[in-house]
């Protein structure tokens, strides 16, 4: 990968999917991968800020001047992930519209999916964009 990383801090317990790392402007971000109780090889990913400066905005994002290093450091988050998890079958992502973006229009965050999800999943995963939701799900998998 020639895309240059922030440090991943990885879970004692892969398990446990939840991941950080830190940008240089010490912006502290969390990667969470959360199990449907439906169906637990089908995870919901959200990912965020979590310095107490934003006062529990749990999604936002900053502008710092640091989004392409971050995505980046995401989509590796979600590549570790996918290894140590390679039953998965089914990711989901929504991109939670940002103060003063409307629902009827895709968010800064979906566009950003739309841009990176296909770096992340090869031709053996199909990519389905809904408004501000990214559903990919493995194309051998039948329910």
């Amino acid at each position: 990968m020639s895309a240059v990383l922030y440090p991943i801090l990885r879970p004692a317990i892969s398990s446990a999917g939840l991941y950080f790392f830190t940008t240089d402007s010490g912006i502290e971000y969390e990667v969470r991968f959360g199990r449907r109780q439906d169906n637990i090889l089908h995870a919901t990913i959200v990912f965020g800020v979590i310095n107490d400066e934003f006062e529990g905005e749990e999604y936002v994002e900053t502008n710092r001047g640091e989004v392409f290093r971050v995505m980046n450091t995401i989509s590796e988050v979600v590549r570790i992930f996918m290894e140590e998890h390679p039953k998965m079958v089914c990711y989901e992502f929504t991109g939670i519209p940002k103060e003063g973006e409307t629902e009827d229009k895709s968010s800064q965050r979906s566009l950003l999916y739309r841009r990176y999800l296909p770096q992340i999943f090869d031709d053996n995963w199909e990519l389905r964009f809904n408004g501000n939701n990214a559903i990919v799900t493995r194309k051998h998998f039948k329910r």
